[in-house]
């Protein structure tokens, strides 16, 4: 396969990555220039600007963990990104489902990515709760990105399961 075939089946869903990425960029961008760190700003009685920092996984997994998670966390998103890349190869013209929630883990995936690289940490900036009393903790776009890319997996799983059965 030469290099020419390999990037006109994948270049929409790369594309798409990259714009992910650079909306997830510029969101933060934008908070990291106008909100002091944990500066929260009401948008709507659930929900909150706010800027803070994770040096760990999800749910701050392993934040306090002393430095090495950042490569930790780094290595994996960048097999990730590998990974996925090479499924996208092979499914672009195939699974047009999987390679859109592959798209939207891969977009998520190199934004924070990006952030662990050069800062150390990932940027989070949106906050939702239940009046005062329950916080879910704060996420960014690239977190969103990677979570929708889920949900469309699971989709996808599903509707791949039901055209199984469909058949037998």
């Amino acid at each position: 396969m030469t290099v020419s075939t390999v990037w006109r089946r994948v270049q929409r869903w790369w594309l798409l990555a990259l714009v992910l990425f650079v909306v997830d960029w510029v969101s933060k961008q934008a908070v990291e220039a106008n909100l002091y760190y944990g500066q929260e700003i009401t948008v709507l009685p659930f929900f909150d600007l706010t800027l803070r920092y994770n040096t760990g996984a999800a749910f701050s997994f392993l934040a306090q963990a002393g430095g090495w998670q950042r490569w930790f966390f780094s290595v994996i998103a960048l097999a990730v990104v590998i990974g996925i890349s090479w499924r996208l190869v092979k499914i672009a013209n195939t699974n047009r489902l999987e390679s859109l929630a592959l798209t939207f883990i891969l977009g998520g995936a190199i934004g924070n990515l990006y952030d662990r690289l050069v800062y150390g940490h990932v940027v989070d900036f949106i906050q939702v709760h239940w009046q005062q009393s329950w916080y879910f903790p704060a996420f960014n776009v690239a977190d969103s990105a990677i979570t929708i890319g889920v949900v469309l997996m699971l989709i996808e799983g599903f509707v791949t399961k039901k055209q199984e059965d469909a058949k037998k």
